[in-house]
């Protein structure tokens, strides 16, 4: 039986202190592949924990990003857009956040059982465009996965830098992720020769992987949705790890 660690890790970029949360199965030394999760707008919550022990549960080093600072935990919408929206405004601070949060996980290295060499991202809502910038950013990742996130980016040439494997899980009914983002993202991997698919979930909002979002057709919880959409990541992070 799997014995999940949940531990908080510091750390710092220009000034600002940030608080990620590790998860790992302490019941085991086997190294296991590392995954950096960017979670919804909500940002470092109980809730990204709870979604990042089911997946350390199976067989993965999980680090839940930080990408505010350590003394922005938002409450409520207002303040989640609040601290969101400049980081959307400003990709490269963005993807610095973000490579600044790998960079932590791989230091990881040595205090847990963690296979540097197997690495990947995942993310929710913005979160999504989180992990899909730091693909475009050329970490070296075997795979970036996004879950009803927004798939604009102010440079589409930096596709070209992806490393590794794309997923994006879309929900068709989403109003927050405009249908011809769709579109120009399927154009944008076609031309850097990405290995990419795109499924686009029929009847499902926003947040379909999200028990607390309760607004039909807005942002809403979809239980048989989100267990396809998490049986697609863990399908292709098994073939890119060799699992």
């Amino acid at each position: 039986m799997s014995q999940i660690s949940v531990q908080p890790v510091a750390y710092s970029q220009d000034g600002v202190s940030f608080e990620g949360q590790l998860l790992f199965d302490a019941s085991s030394t086997a190294l296991r592949p590392g995954l950096l999760m960017a979670p919804n707008w909500m940002g470092v919550s109980q809730g990204a924990v709870d979604i990042a022990r089911k997946v350390a549960e199976r067989g993965y080093v999980v680090l839940v990003a930080d990408l505010y600072g350590k003394d922005v935990r938002p409450n409520g919408t207002e303040q989640a857009a609040a601290a969101m929206m400049p980081l959307k405004n400003d990709r490269v601070l963005l993807r610095q956040r973000m490579q600044l949060s790998l960079a932590t996980l791989l230091e990881q290295a040595g205090k847990v059982p963690l296979d540097t060499t197997r690495l990947a991202t995942f993310g929710f809502c913005f979160g999504g465009c989180c992990a899909l910038e730091l693909a475009r950013d050329g970490a070296p990742l075997a795979a970036a996965v996004s879950f009803h996130g927004t798939l604009d980016t102010p440079n589409p040439a930096d596709a070209k830098n992806i490393k590794g494997s794309v997923l994006v899980l879309d929900g068709a009914i989403d109003p927050f992720v405009p249908r011809e983002q769709l579109t120009e993202f399927a154009r944008e991997m076609i031309d850097a020769q990405v290995d990419w698919a795109l499924t686009s979930y029929g009847g499902a909002a926003h947040s379909f992987t999200d028990p607390h979002a309760q607004i039909p057709g807005k942002m809403q919880y979809d239980a048989k949705v989100a267990r396809r959409a998490f049986a697609a990541m863990f399908d292709l992070l098994d073939e890119r790890f060799g699992s």
